[in-house]
């Protein structure tokens, strides 16, 4: 007898049922638990830097000058060495891992599909490693940190090089698998990247008064209160992630589970990256993810040194320009919430394609008036503000665009190839922080005004222009219609040829939805039943209640929709009239 799977276990199930996205899914599967997962990675994109200069190794500061100013910076020799070797030769590893984590996922067959396994497991991962990267003992400032350099880098890579791209990998392939609907897979995509945006906001708004009111600031920092606040958020990141796990669906990786004698041949590496290579879609998108990913981790690991440099002993910014950067986060994040409102509808009526054009234009336009004047408190404000409003089409809409090129690539190969490209997107994700820093560091350190502004302004503006231009040449939205019937086509002649019945997904998916429903209201009649037993209540009469209020409820949901359509029918015979009128009078 074959050993059941741990997620044939009814305690592994996912809780969701229907065959369509619904709001629970979208809440707490594609937002709440994304959030959770990333808001450790969102604070250290703009702190973990600092935090070593300013907190790990501030026992080893000597007084240097800055741009004409005495200041106390990190000595040159080995700290200042390491801080620069250590994310640049980490990006090694950590596209090792995006790598192989794809591969892992790729080669997954379970009931609760191949992706999700691997969401639970980062969910310990993913905590403890955070918190690991703030016990690491500091050094007593007298000798080279060996120790605590040592320590840091283990501690780094276990959350940037294992635990990171295990989750990242397998949270960014949930949105192409999740569904085979563009509009409800796009609607998804809204939401996991509006959790990635969260996280950003979370670290840059309200982490810095955390920091302020609760860690000592950066002239007197606790180092105490730092793991403790780790030691939370490790907490959180762990809950968190465990909740995405039950709150998601892999629709399209359940279509291959109901065939039941599948192709003895397993799709290579090699094959998928022939596969991929050979599309221009997938490399336009992987080029602009690429330039655009760039981009915004240089402006994040920047900007605390920007504002400290041009708003510092202002009344905007305060002693240290902190008060600048938290009005500038704002100023970043709103325009970028309120835009979730709108960029999914526009995407489902114009296209995603045109949506994303036209916020990269609106970005270049911002960020050339924050460019022209960067030591203007008020052109940055604005200029940031147009820039962050133009990146959100491209922040929300990336997983939907990357899911539109793996549907056209399947229909083209036979295969899909979510876990290779998934691990590709996931380390440019990771990459691009420890590449950025190091590079960073090398340039300056945060010690250079004109460095500081062209890393917070300037690449990400000229990124953005990249990004219009090969957004011109990405019209795979028009080949979805017809490479979704060739799947189909496909999937129906080997279920036939295996001998099994066929059925469309859409139709297996609500028989699904149906029995779900069915076995739900079971349980609620047995629990019923037993209420009325123990308080001796009449069964038949609070079923009656029950139905009563459920038949008020759909009528009233019946009139709603009536009502709605006869608003539109006569919105629409008024246009019509209205046309006719203008006809006539033409004539």
């Amino acid at each position: 007898m074959a050993k059941k799977s741990l997620f044939e276990n009814a305690l592994f199930s996912t809780k969701v049922k229907s065959a369509n996205v619904k709001l629970p899914e979208m809440l707490f599967g594609y937002f709440l638990g994304p959030f959770g997962a990333l808001l450790a990675s969102g604070i250290f994109t703009s702190f973990l830097n600092r935090y070593w200069t300013d907190v790990l190794f501030a026992n080893y500061r000597v007084e240097g000058m800055v741009n004409g100013e005495l200041k106390m910076v990190l000595p040159d020799g080995p700290i200042k060495t390491f801080l620069f070797l250590l994310p640049l030769l980490s990006a090694i590893l950590i596209v090792a891992g995006n790598l192989v984590a794809g591969q892992l996922i790729e080669r997954t067959k379970t009931k609760a599909g191949k992706a999700r396994p691997w969401i639970l497991l980062a969910s310990v991962l993913l905590g403890v490693a955070c918190i690991l990267m703030f016990v690491v003992p500091m050094g007593n400032g007298a000798d080279t940190p060996v120790l605590t350099m040592v320590l840091t880098a283990i501690a780094y890579n276990l959350y940037y090089s294992v635990a990171y791209p295990l989750y990242n990998t397998a949270n960014s392939t949930l949105v192409p698998v999740s569904t085979r609907n563009s509009n409800q897979r796009g609607l998804l995509a809204s939401f996991a990247n509006f959790a990635s945006v969260g996280v950003m906001g979370a670290g840059g708004m309200v982490f810095p008064m955390i920091i302020s009111w609760f860690l000592g600031g950066w002239d007197t920092p606790n180092r105490t209160a730092w793991t403790i606040a780790f030691i939370a958020i490790g907490i959180v990141t762990f809950l968190f992630t465990v909740m995405q796990y039950y709150f998601t669906r892999e629709r399209v990786t359940e279509e291959s589970l109901h065939i039941k004698v599948q192709t003895a041949e397993k799709v290579s590496v090699k094959r998928q990256l022939k596969a991929v290579a050979s599309d221009r879609f997938w490399w336009i998108v992987i080029i602009f993810y690429l330039l655009f990913q760039f981009g915004g981790m240089f402006k994040n690991l920047s900007i605390t040194y920007f504002c400290t440099d041009q708003f510092s002993n202002t009344a905007i910014g305060g002693a240290d320009g902190s008060g600048a950067m938290a009005i500038i986060n704002i100023l970043g994040a709103v325009p970028m919430a309120v835009a979730m409102a709108f960029i999914w509808p526009l995407s489902a009526k114009f296209g995603k394609r045109i949506v994303v054009l036209a916020g990269c234009a609106i970005g270049v336009a911002g960020g050339v008036i924050a460019g022209v004047f960067p030591n203007n408190f008020y052109a940055v404000a604005v200029g940031v503000a147009l820039k962050s409003f133009g990146s959100s089409p491209a922040c929300y809409m990336i997983l939907a665009l990357i899911s539109d090129v793996l549907d056209h690539i399947e229909a083209k190969r036979g295969y899909r190839c979510d876990g290779l490209t998934m691990s590709i997107y996931s380390s440019i994700m990771a990459a691009a922080t420890p590449i950025a820093t190091g590079i960073f560091n090398a340039i300056s350190g945060g010690s250079n005004v004109l460095a500081n502004t062209i890393s917070f302004i300037w690449i990400e503006t000229i990124a953005y222009g990249a990004c219009f231009v090969l957004m011109l040449f990405f019209t795979v939205e028009k080949l979805l219609k017809g490479d979704r019937e060739i799947v189909l086509e496909r999937q129906k002649a080997q279920a036939l040829a295996n001998g099994e019945e066929w059925i469309e997904p859409e139709e297996r998916l609500r028989r699904e939805e149906e029995e779900a429903n069915r076995l739900a209201d079971e349980a609620r009649r047995a629990e019923l039943k037993a209420k009325c037993e123990k308080k001796g209540l009449n069964y038949e009469e609070e079923e009656g209640k029950y139905q009563a209020k459920l038949a008020e409820k759909a009528q009233k949901k019946e009139a709603a929709q009536a009502a709605k359509k006869q608003k539109a029918e006569a919105k629409k015979a008024e246009k019509e009239a209205a046309k006719a009128g203008k006809d006539g009078g033409d004539e």
